[in-house]
């Protein structure tokens, strides 16, 4: 009886942990931020500046087909101008530093960072600036421009907006998270090793930002 009790104690705990472990769609959808959607919130125009710390942008992309190789990018900046009276006229700005790749091979990042990819040296950065935003059901969507290796191509990335909220430390804080959205490496010129790796790169974003004080 102790025994059972015992494992009862243990056990459950367990198997629900392991079940948010093995299934972070869920765990990620359950977060207290997604009870806090308030894309009315605004009653004027805010603007933001994007918190690193608190930003992912991610990518994976296709080997052999058989998997997919994850990266992310470890520097960037951005800011967002919400103007809740003239919503097409809001904006996002992201820019990433190319070097700051990391798919945590150090031998992958060097090539990835060479002429054969990003080709760092001569194109430091990649940036994304929108053109419009608009709704879409409870969310938005962000029509703009991605600038890569001097080429530049419209995308749009649908996206949802939680907050704003009081952060611990006294600042006004919203978060963005945006659809996966697919791009072709090709269309930025990065045709190398083609038969080895797949042309479709799905991007992912999950952003926070802090409300810029000055701007009032």
């Amino acid at each position: 009886m102790k025994f059972n009790r015992l494992f009862s104690l243990v056990a459950v705990p367990a198997i629900a942990l392991g079940y948010v472990v093995y299934h972070p769609g869920v765990a990620f959808a359950k977060t207290p931020l997604s009870r806090l959607l308030s894309p009315t919130a605004f009653q004027s125009d805010t603007s933001f500046t994007v918190d690193p710390a608190h930003t992912c942008v991610g990518f994976d992309i296709g080997h052999l087909g058989l998997s997919r190789v994850q990266g992310r990018f470890d520097k960037l900046s951005g800011s967002i101008s919400v103007k809740p009276k003239e919503l097409a006229k809001s904006s996002v700005k992201v820019v990433i530093q190319t070097d700051s790749v990391d798919t945590n091979v150090g031998p992958r990042d060097a090539d990835l960072k060479s002429a054969n990819f990003f080709e760092v040296a001569t194109y430091p950065e990649m940036t994304f600036e929108s053109t419009s935003i608009k709704r879409k059901g409870s969310g938005y969507i962000a029509e703009g421009k991605l600038t890569l290796k001097g080429v530049t191509k419209s995308v749009s990335i649908p996206f949802k907006q939680y907050g704003p909220i009081k952060d611990p430390w006294g600042n006004n804080r919203i978060g963005i998270l945006a659809d996966p959205i697919t791009i072709h490496r090709s269309d930025y010129g990065m045709n190398f090793d083609a038969d080895t790796v797949s042309n479709d790169v799905v991007v992912h974003i999950s952003l926070e930002a802090t409300e810029d004080k000055t701007a009032k």
